[in-house]
């Protein structure tokens, strides 16, 4: 073990993890050094017999754990992106332990009283800004840990976190492995009509990595409405696929949605709380849970009344009542009708590798000033990724950037940005970031062709790369994307825009065949098309949101048999919120709600569109200053994108923007005024 490539940083351009030397057999005896190594760092720091400074406390801190933090970030990469049996048995063994580890250091006593005397004294210490903030954090951090708690709650506390961290393990695991199992298979090619000549031979190409030669495998992806259903004539075989979506989990994951619940709402009871989602938003931009749930509840009506609109015209279309797995089809064919232009159409215009060099790297080189060169020389964890670095104005290297496009079934849903290193300039070290997606790898020799939503996502998860790769801060607790969990969205969202910008789409928009740019009056028939369906978007997620809400409101004195039985829990919330649509299911339901059950976004999916005020306010600021600018990327890079958590999200919003964020921007977006 001496060989183990953990314990040391890797030698590799900017640390990047030696991923050709890292063997499954390697992970636990890392583990198991970098949480003895963090311990035996804590209680030095903790039993010292010096007076607590910053320097010897704080900065101790920040320095410890290097072995244990190289160790998880290469793991639970892996766990999200390529896990197999063995990958997942380690993290059924460590996860536990990593909660135990965390409340180890989290209540010592000994260490909190140094937090406590230092955090007591702040305004005589004579900090920077940046190191008051970080003592003002640790403290906040050990205090929502239970730190302040007596030996016997914070006994129970103990417990509490361990077995959430079994739960939510086992939640992840159980909806990877449904997801695979619920895959549809086809038996004749008849039933894929309506599906592109690419798409056909990339389910083939699934089935046959299966083992279904001859055959034909639709994958699921994480939300409730499946791609595949705006294309398909079959109806049947629609609500073959729908079915297989929303009945992910229910096997296996609805016993552990309300044992998850009640044990958070017992945590929040204990940290003095009155329930979970009071818990997270104290430490949050939002003000305050009455806050978040009246924002929620203002979007509710129009959003649904915008539903209902939709619906009809989707009802007279189809000359019968659609369902939830016939909407997107109907929805594709209105749009067609009133704007002449349907997803077919545009695809052939957004191959992967044009979207990525000519559409997401050449935006950011022109708001940047960023270079991006691909090297095939430096390993990533699958095939499938790909390694770029990342070059400054100035032309010094910034960062790595690896790209994992493709699904695959040992690849979780959705969509993602992970840091493999994290920039610190008290650590050296500068930052290697992961954006994963779940596109259908086509054939051998064939091109990637993107739906406008997946050329969306791409440019959503490079805004959060550049937040990671932007970070200029000194203590590893900032750098990045460590933000509160309701603005973190907000960088991506804005990059968003550059999807769409007149210039970065005229430069990515091309045929894959011949070269040409999409026809000016198809941009204008696309993105006026854009327009319809906002409805069912807001509702839907709007669904989800208020689910998450009404889990996390629960509070430890709620009769656990309101909510055992989670699809009728499930049905109740939902009718109570005003969003009980047939037609237009949550975008995720309860068992396969991976963001708040295994994520980290439990009492927070509100987030998305909390942060997108902030986003449709920054957009407009981008237009009325000449929107791609180097001037105004530096502005947003200065001001935002790289302080990362060094200091308060919102006095950097206002930085940036010059005042308190509005809401009418997001309403005229949504089309909700």
């Amino acid at each position: 073990m001496a060989e183990n490539p953990f314990f040391a940083p890797s030698d590799l351009p900017y640390q990047l993890p030696p991923f050709e030397r890292i063997r499954e057999e390697h992970y636990l005896p890392a583990f198991e050094r970098g949480m003895a190594e963090q311990l035996a760092e804590v209680e030095a720091i903790a039993s010292s017999p010096e007076p607590p400074t910053f320097e010897n406390t704080i900065v101790a801190l920040e320095r410890s754990g290097r072995v244990l933090d190289r160790v998880s970030a290469v793991f639970f990469n892996k766990v999200s992106a390529d896990a197999d049996p063995g990958i997942q048995r380690i993290q059924k063994e460590i996860t536990p332990r990593l909660a135990q580890h965390a409340d180890a250091i989290h209540l010592n006593r000994a260490l909190f009283a140094r937090i406590k005397a230092l955090y007591e004294a702040r305004d005589e210490l004579g900090l920077a800004p940046d190191e008051r903030w970080l003592l003002e954090r640790y403290h906040t951090d050990f205090v929502r840990a239970g730190a302040e708690l007596d030996e016997t709650d914070a006994e129970r506390l103990r417990k509490i976190n361990e077995e959430l961290s079994t739960l939510s393990t086992a939640f992840q695991q159980n909806l990877l492995n449904d997801t695979n199992e619920r895959a549809v298979v086809v038996d004749d090619v008849a039933l894929l009509d309506g599906l592109s000549p690419e798409a056909v031979r990339a389910a083939a190409e699934t089935a046959r990595e299966r083992g279904l030669d001859g055959r034909y495998v639709i994958g699921l992806v994480l939300p409730t409405q499946q791609p595949a259903l705006a294309e398909l004539t079959d109806r049947a075989l629609r609500e073959r696929i729908h079915n297989a979506s929303v009945g992910r989990g229910l096997r296996d994951n609805a016993e552990l949605v309300a044992r998850i619940v009640r044990l958070r709402a017992e945590r929040a009871r204990l940290l003095g709380y009155a329930n979970h989602a009071e818990y997270v938003v104290a430490d949050q931009t939002a003000p305050s849970t009455r806050a978040v749930a009246e924002m929620l509840g203002k979007l509710v009506a129009p959003a649904v009344a915008n539903a209902h609109r939709e619906a009809a015209a989707l009802d007279e279309t189809a000359g019968f009542e659609v369902q939830a797995w016939d909407w997107a089809f109907y929805a594709e064919k209105v749009r067609k009708a009133r704007y002449d232009v349907d997803a077919a159409a545009v695809r052939p215009y957004f191959e992967l590798e044009r979207v990525l060099r000519d559409g997401v790297f050449y935006a950011a080189s022109r708001l940047y000033g960023l270079r991006f060169t691909e090297r095939p020389d430096l390993p990533g964890y699958h095939p499938d990724v790909r390694v770029f670095e990342v070059f400054d104005a100035d032309g010094t290297g910034l960062g790595l950037f690896l790209a994992d496009y493709y699904a695959r079934p040992s690849k979780r849903g959705g969509a993602w940005m992970n840091s493999l290193v994290r920039q610190s300039h008290l650590l050296g070290t500068r930052p290697v970031v992961v954006n994963n997606l779940n596109i259908v790898k086509p054939p051998p020799g064939e091109p990637a062709l993107l739906t406008f939503d997946e050329v969306n996502t791409m440019f959503h998860e490079f805004g959060h790369a550049l937040h990671a790769l932007f970070s200029d801060v000194r203590f590893p607790r900032f750098s990045g994307t460590a933000v509160p969990r309701d603005f973190v969205e907000y960088p991506s969202q804005v990059n968003e825009m550059w999807a769409t910008w007149p210039e970065v789409l005229a430069n990515y928009a091309r045929h894959h065949e011949t070269g040409e740019p999409m026809p000016q009056e198809l941009v204008d028939r696309m993105l006026a098309g854009r327009r319809f369906n906002q409805g069912y978007a807001t509702v839907e997620y709007l669904a989800a949101s208020l689910l998450d809400w009404a889990w996390h409101t629960i509070d430890v004195d709620t009769d656990p048999a309101e909510y055992a039985d989670v699809e009728a829990f499930e049905a109740r919330a939902l009718r109570e919120a005003g969003v009980a649509l047939e037609r237009v299911p949550p975008r995720y339901r309860s068992t396969y709600f991976a963001h708040i059950f295994f994520g980290g976004y439990s009492a927070g999916y509100y987030s998305y569109i909390w942060s997108e005020v902030l986003d449709a306010d920054s957009v407009e600021w981008f237009k009325e200053n000449g929107g791609l600018r180097r001037e105004n990327g530096d502005r947003f890079r200065r001001e935002l994108l790289s302080k990362g958590g060094s200091v308060d999200a919102m006095e950097a919003f206002r930085a940036f923007r010059g005042r308190d964020p509005r809401l009418d921007p997001l309403l005229e977006r949504r089309g909700l005024l």
